[in-house]
């Protein structure tokens, strides 16, 4: 098989064990709250102990100084401070998981190393041991390694602390009514929907055709796959974005072997352009779909205030990084011959029928159009696997590993980012417009800059020069860390494969450092 279609398929091994138990713990935890929630516990009134408590009733408009404020806002609800503790060592953990990586394949080859010893070798699960013969020790680090998994792992001593520091009651009333879950719901569809052949090879077709402006070369594929696939995501959500940018990259791009330093520098611009490619619009991004409906802002708002800037950002963070790596790109082998495809059904893939094609776009449509109706959405997908099963003969098989992680991250990153308010409130609401732009952008490194304004369209007095700046920040900081921009995490599944021991946390934040400056000169210069 070649290493094109290898690419395409993706993980053709089906589901890792620990994933399967993963699922199954999700799907009888799922049914139990449901079940609370049926008896009572999903009330639609806000139970006595309400958490989190409102921020009007911390009674400290009086207060001036930042620090007056919190202690004020931890002494009168002191589980503010664990929650805020754990999302710090969640945080923490995302800059670790390739360490993690990296002792879950010390232990797999000292286990290896023994049972050869005793004889008891064998191929399964592509690694060389014994199927019967599994390290608990090695899988249990491998999964403490999975960057998608770090937030729901530590949503597990939230919901205990939570449980019993402040009861049954407010717990479940903050899981049904104070978290939505739409978002990393519809990230699970979109993402399933644009790794398809159908979408992929339409998207291919159309960075051909500007890729031959340039001779077809790698520099090409490179220059246009990351202008024109972010500003994509203006139109067809950015996690639809990303998923067709990174896939095309790591076809065209990242397969050849590029050099680290390489290699990171296109990630870190990858995730800035992504992150300021759909503010061409006021749907596409969430962090501006959080205010856009609240502050008025429209399409053309956007297109006057954000749209010229964050295209001009992207084009000159591209050409900082082609003249800065042209060294590099001379290097860089040619592409290799293309291998037979091979369709779904282990046959050899047929041409995509244009009408095929046209089906999965009104499939992404409507995915798009109900993203906050996740009945319709939900619904919608299940008529698209029914869909996809009776086109194989045409399609890859897909592979619904990367976008369930995602999804379990981000449901992870907003159950832990509902519990930070009591502190990003006060900072936000407290600062000038050239503070406030930096604050928002250094913020959302370490939360997702969805939730950042949000937060900021809580705050009243926001004039429409603070209300520019927190956005443009949130969006300038979108690729700094994993976390940072929704996007980022679907990314990070399609091209970790091409870094040894996982994707760096330091290696994405340096390649990314660059891009930020460039879109954030632009965006508060010309803003």
């Amino acid at each position: 098989m070649s290493e094109k279609h290898s690419i395409k398929r993706g993980a053709a091994g089906g589901l890792p064990r620990w994933l399967g138990w993963l699922v199954l713990a999700v799907v009888l935890a799922g049914g139990w709250m449901s079940l609370q929630a049926a008896g009572g516990h999903g009330a639609a009134a806000p139970p006595a102990g309400e958490f989190p408590p409102p921020l009007e009733s911390y009674g400290d408009q009086h207060l001036e100084s930042i620090p007056a404020i919190l202690k004020n806002r931890i002494e009168k609800e002191p589980f503010n401070l664990i929650a805020s503790l754990l999302f710090l060592g969640a945080v923490v953990h995302t800059f670790l998981t390739h360490k993690f990586r990296h002792i879950a394949h010390e232990i797999e080859k000292r286990h290896y190393e023994r049972i050869k010893a005793q004889g008891r070798t064998a191929e399964a699960k592509g690694y060389p041991g014994a199927q019967d013969d599994v390290s608990f020790k090695g899988t249990f680090f491998h999964f403490m390694g999975e960057v998608e998994a770090v937030f729901g792992i530590w949503v597990v001593p939230l919901f205990v602390l939570m449980l019993w520091k402040l009861g049954e009651e407010p717990t479940f009333y903050y899981l049904d009514h104070k978290v939505s879950y739409q978002e990393p719901i519809f990230v699970v569809v979109i993402m399933a929907l644009s790794a398809t052949r159908p979408v992929l090879s339409l998207a291919e077709s159309i960075m051909r055709r500007v890729a031959s402006l340039g001779g077809g070369s790698p520099v090409a594929w490179w220059f246009s796959i990351l202008t024109f696939g972010p500003l994509l995501g203006s139109f067809i959500t950015e996690p639809a974005a990303m998923t067709i940018s990174a896939s095309l990259l790591a076809r065209q791009f990242y397969r050849l072997r590029p050099p680290p330093v390489l290699a990171y520098a296109t990630l870190g611009l990858l995730f800035v352009n992504v992150s300021v490619g759909g503010t061409l619009t006021h749907f596409a991004a969430p962090p501006v779909l959080m205010v856009a409906g609240k502050w008025g802002w429209d399409m053309a708002f956007m297109f006057k205030h954000f749209g010229i800037e964050a295209t001009s950002g992207i084009v000159l963070s591209n050409l900082f990084y082609y003249f800065a790596f042209r060294k590099h790109f001379a290097r860089l082998p040619k592409p290799a011959e293309r291998g037979v495809e091979m369709a779904a059904d282990g046959t050899a893939a047929e041409p995509v029928p244009w009408w095929v094609t046209a089906v999965h776009l009104l499939f992404m449509a409507w995915s798009v159009w109900n993203a906050h109706r996740t009945t319709l959405l939900v619904g919608g997908f299940l008529f698209f696997l029914a869909f996809y099963q009776a086109t194989l003969h045409v399609q890859y098989r897909l592979d619904l590993r990367s976008p369930v992680l995602v999804g379990f991250f981000l449901a992870g990153l907003v159950t832990h980012g509902g519990l930070q308010q009591w502190w990003i409130e006060p900072v936000l609401s407290r600062l000038s417009e050239f503070p406030l732009f930096l604050g928002a952008t250094v913020l959302t490194a370490f939360n997702d800059n969805a939730a950042i304004t949000y937060l900021a369209s809580l705050v009243p007095e926001f004039t429409d020069a603070l209300k520019h700046a927190v956005v443009a920040g949130a969006v300038t900081g979108g690729g700094l860390t994993v976390i940072a921009n929704a996007p980022n995490p679907a990314g990070q599944a399609i091209l970790n494969r091409f870094f040894k021991d996982g994707i760096s946390p330091l290696g994405l934040f340096l390649g990314a450092l660059l891009p930020t400056v460039v879109v954030g000169t632009m965006f508060f210069l010309t803003g």
